[in-house]
This record gives structure tokens, C-alpha cells and sequence, in this order.
């Protein structure tokens, strides 16, 4: 399939040994991944994850979530410039939301789209230049997995078994060839990890 924009679908997630997106608990348990998402390592790793990103498509669940988190944090000077930049830059972005509920687009520069994630992606690689970035969304992520249209992966990995929860790599997906291009390990024996996929 060829890319006339030369647009890479890259995808940020943060995941346990076991390869659970949350805990036990649901949806919204993440303890596992409380200590290490701070520490400078991971910080650090988010970094990468928006500096060629020019499109941040999210669900629903994480755009509404990053809504009520990510804007003060933009404006809080004494905040890590890390976690500032960041933030900086996901208000500022184009943000694309999958959503089939949402009736209007919570932030602006945002707009909400009632579609198949591999519908989307494939429709924002056509036109614009930069990096999409799906950032900490599983249920965008999952799809594009089983349609093959991730070309990056930003995982942190944490060193807990959570035991239960979600797991990002259900069976069935396509079998897919992948080249560690950047490693690094963090105090607290987080591993932060940027694979390519190989074509």
C-alpha cells in the first residue's frame, strides 16, 4: 500500500509483564502504573512520543479524561517542562475523536468522527504531513493492529504482573515483523521501548 504523504501512524501505551493496559480493577485501575508513568524515564519517553506527531486521534474515554488533566497542566509553570510541553502541544493539536456517542467535539481544534478507527487512520494518511499518534488509546490501537497500519510503538513497560485486566495483544492479529529502534531503562525497572514495524 503506498503513503503519498509519507504520514506514520504511531500509538503510545504503557503496559504490565503480563501485557495488561489496566488492572484487575477495570478500566480505570492503574495502579500498576502509578509509580513509573512519573518517574524520568517516562518522562522522558513521552517526550518522543509528540515531537513529529502533528494529529492526536483518541476514544472517547481518554479524550474525555485528558480534557479534564492535560490544560492546567499547560498552564502550571511549576509543572515538570516535560509534562508541560507536552501538554502544551496535545491542546494545540488537531485532535481526532472516535467516538459513536459524543454529539459534539469536547475541546477545540478537535473533531469527532463516527467511524471504523482503520477508516480514519487510512483517510488522515492521505492528506497533511507529520506523525498520527494514537496516545493511550486501546480501543483505537487494537484495530489498527488487526488492520496493520501501526508503523510505530511507544511502549513503557512496567515490572508488575497485574493478574488480570485487558491485554493489548489479543490472538489473532497478523503476524508482524518488528526492529527495536530505542531502549531505555528506568530506576524503578520500567522499560521504555520504540519499535518499528518492518515492511
Amino acid at each position: 500500500m503506498t503513503n503519498p504523504t509519507g504520514r506514520r501512524v504511531t500509538a503510545n501505551l504503557s503496559l504490565t509483564l503480563d501485557g495488561r493496559y489496566h488492572g484487575a480493577g477495570g478500566p480505570g485501575d492503574f495502579a500498576a502504573f502509578a509509580p513509573y508513568v512519573i518517574s524520568e524515564v517516562a518522562r522522558d519517553h513521552m517526550n518522543l512520543i509528540w515531537e513529529s506527531a502533528t494529529t492526536a486521534l483518541l476514544g472517547r474515554i481518554n479524550a474525555e479524561g485528558f480534557l479534564g488533566y492535560w490544560p492546567s497542566v499547560a498552564e502550571d509553570e511549576s509543572a515538570d517542562p516535560r509534562d508541560r510541553g507536552y501538554a502544551k502541544w496535545l491542546v494545540d493539536t488537531e485532535k481526532v475523536v472516535l467516538s459513536s456517542t459524543l454529539a459534539e467535539a469536547p475541546w477545540e481544534r478537535t473533531r469527532v468522527v463516527n467511524a471504523p478507527a482503520a477508516d480514519v487512520v487510512t483517510d488522515l494518511k492521505a492528506t497533511g504531513e507529520g506523525d498520527i499518534l494514537v496516545n493511550s488509546s486501546a480501543s483505537v490501537i487494537k484495530p489498527l493492529l488487526a488492520a496493520d497500519l501501526l508503523d510505530r510503538l511507544y511502549l513503557l513497560v512496567v515490572p508488575e504482573i497485574a493478574g488480570g485486566g485487558q491485554r493489548l495483544f489479543d490472538d489473532g492479529l497478523p503476524a508482524t515483523k518488528w526492529t527495536l529502534t530505542r531502549q531505555r531503562s528506568g530506576e524503578l525497572g520500567g522499560l521504555a521501548l520504540v519499535y518499528d514495524r518492518v515492511r
